[in-house]
């Protein structure tokens, strides 16, 4: 890892094509074993931005040339440095025929379930029997837990820049419903239900009716959502003279439940699916 480190400092400085070349071997092993991350969780149960691993991204868009890449009479252009994740039957990925596109660079576990058509940027990690429904997106450098169930057409956004920015991440079991989008560093911790049409950024202030609090991010930490916590879609009423007098209202994620027996009779990925 300090050997990257450095040769990723050296390329910011000085571009020499034999020494990018095997920084570029080693590098996207690394994120497609998933050894190097963009972020990891450390022992306080907090995580950890390795902003480096951004940097090096950031050298593949940087000094790839686009290069014709079509095939099978449709056509695509794209980086040299960003070519499409190779799979073997070893991986034990199933990715389901119909549109989906991996780049190299992201980690995909043991066991997790593609639906087409998905979309995983460079950076991404998708850790073990985690399911993307169809027209999913798990965007650059986002991490995803184990046995998480991304729904048909949720997003999860990506994050290059600014470098010290947080990706997204969602912890394990953790079940997102369908049209969901999460944004802008939000940290969802395990087995929280993400209701479907929910919308999480880091400007959104998320009111908990079980504790009677109010989460939201600041300059130091992201917004986060509890562990367990049933997030659904509402709205609280706007103040001022033109707001009452049109009844208007703002959107709202509230938390309606912290989860139970009854939720996971309906979250819970079927193990019959595997």
């Amino acid at each position: 890892m300090e050997n990257l480190k450095r040769t990723i400092e050296q390329l910011k400085q000085e571009f020499s094509i034999d020494v990018f070349n095997k920084f570029f071997n080693e590098f996207i092993e690394g994120l497609n074993k998933g050894i190097i991350r963009t972020a990891i969780k450390i022992d306080d149960g907090s995580w950890q931005v390795n902003t480096w691993v951004k940097e090096g991204i950031l050298l593949l868009f940087k000094y790839g040339k686009i290069i014709d890449i079509s095939q099978g009479g449709f056509h695509y252009y794209d980086k040299d440095t960003l070519p499409l994740r190779p799979f073997s039957l070893n991986d034990f990925v199933r990715i389901v025929p119909g549109g989906s596109s991996i780049r190299s660079g992201c980690y995909i576990g043991k066991n997790v379930i593609i639906m087409p058509p998905a979309f995983v940027n460079i950076g991404a990690y998708v850790d073990d029997e985690t399911l993307l429904d169809s027209h999913s997106l798990v965007g650059s450098c986002a991490q995803i837990g184990k046995r998480v169930h991304l729904s048909a057409s949720a997003q999860i956004g990506g994050v290059l820049e600014p470098i010290g920015s947080r990706p997204v991440i969602i912890e394990d079991d953790v079940f997102i419903g369908g049209n969901c989008g999460i944004y802008e560093g939000v940290l969802v911790r395990k087995r929280a239900v993400i209701a479907s049409g929910v919308i999480l950024t880091s400007s959104t202030k998320v009111y908990d009716l079980v504790n009677n609090e109010i989460y939201y991010s600041t300059n130091t930490k992201p917004l986060e959502i509890p562990e367990n916590a049933v997030v659904v879609p509402g709205s609280r009423k706007l103040t001022g003279t033109f707001a009452s007098e049109h009844g208007l209202s703002i959107y709202t994620p509230i938390i309606i439940k912290y989860r139970d027996e009854k939720t996971d009779a309906k979250s819970t990925l079927e193990q019959i699916l595997r």
